[in-house]
């Protein structure tokens, strides 16, 4: 009986950094399995991407304030995903961010000051997902108001992942990682029967971890501010901004949440780095089989009540 054997392939897709490892009976089949994930990655790439004007989402920002778009139901069935998502941060996570007036913020070492709180607020006066209306019988995605714009850049890997791990698996493979940019989601476990383990990067020396993770048959997603920010007048400022003022947040340098879905991990991960550790862990305390870790700007860590960190 042939061993089995680990199959790995890196490569851009999205935008990002995807990797692929699968625990195959040879090679060839791990090769065959991984292109499999390529194409379903590249499908949805296509369906979600702004960066190219014939993409669904694309045709929906070109038709903002103008008419109802029709769309495939897997991206009206993201959207309505993405609306729970917003209903429970209270907005912090909200596709329609692609509506933020970015001529604002560069987060390089110009950036010294602030915006007035004034013009900060202008910039988001376009971000509300309530205004984006779906109409499921004709399968139509309608943005109310002119300039408005959706983007899936909080969920579309997370999204991307989950679906090429099950095209993985219906390919027969039972055990491997889909590596999204940082989110990821495992499967059974190594070549060696051991479970898949991941790091959470210390945020100061992000090539090392400061705790590693038992997470086969998990997913988990990272955000922070630990690769891009600003500090000003000592205070350090996320390059996330909050989408009700308009302003970078601070008071939190990093945010991983694990749980069944690379999705679901994806899209709580940024607005728990909105809401902050207080009322972040709060509402993650409230989610079934969903567990977060938080990183303040003094290095302390914060955990939800159903994980412990060694």
């Amino acid at each position: 009986m042939e061993k089995p054997v680990s199959v790995n392939r890196i490569l851009k897709l999205m935008g990002n950094r995807f990797e692929f490892t699968v625990i195959a009976k040879n090679e060839q089949e791990g090769n065959v399995a991984i292109d499999a994930a390529i194409e379903e990655v590249q499908r949805i790439e296509y369906l979600l991407t702004t960066f190219s004007d014939l993409s669904q989402t694309s045709l929906i920002n070109e038709n903002a304030g103008l008419q109802p778009v029709k769309v495939d139901g897997e991206v009206i069935g993201l959207i309505e995903r993405s609306f729970r998502i917003s209903e429970i941060t209270d907005g912090a996570f909200d596709i329609t961010y692609g509506s933020i007036d970015k001529r604002l913020w560069n987060f390089d070492p110009n950036m010294t000051s602030l915006p007035d709180e004034a013009t900060a607020l202008k910039s988001v006066g376009l971000i509300d997902y309530r205004n984006v209306i779906l109409n499921k019988e004709k399968s139509t995605v309608f943005l109310k108001n002119k300039g408005m714009r959706i983007g899936f850049g909080g969920i579309g890997k997370g999204y991307a992942a989950d679906q090429a791990k099950l095209v993985l698996q219906k390919m027969g493979i039972k055990s491997g990682i889909v590596n999204a940019a940082g989110d990821l989601i495992t499967w059974g476990t190594q070549a060696n029967g051991h479970p898949w383990t991941v790091g959470i990067a210390d945020p100061e020396q992000t090539d090392r971890p400061f705790s590693t993770l038992k997470i086969s048959d998990m997913a988990i997603a990272t955000s922070g501010s630990y690769e891009k920010f600003v500090t000003i007048n000592g205070k350090r400022y996320s390059h996330t901004i909050d989408p009700k003022t308009g302003l970078p947040v601070s008071g939190v340098k990093s945010v991983s949440i694990i749980c069944p879905s690379a999705e679901l991990a994806d899209a709580l991960a940024t607005p728990v780095v909105v809401m902050g550790v207080k009322i972040g862990l709060e509402l993650i305390n409230q989610i079934k089989q969903v567990a977060c870790i938080v990183i303040d700007d003094n290095d302390r860590v914060f955990t939800s009540n159903n994980i412990n960190v060694i």
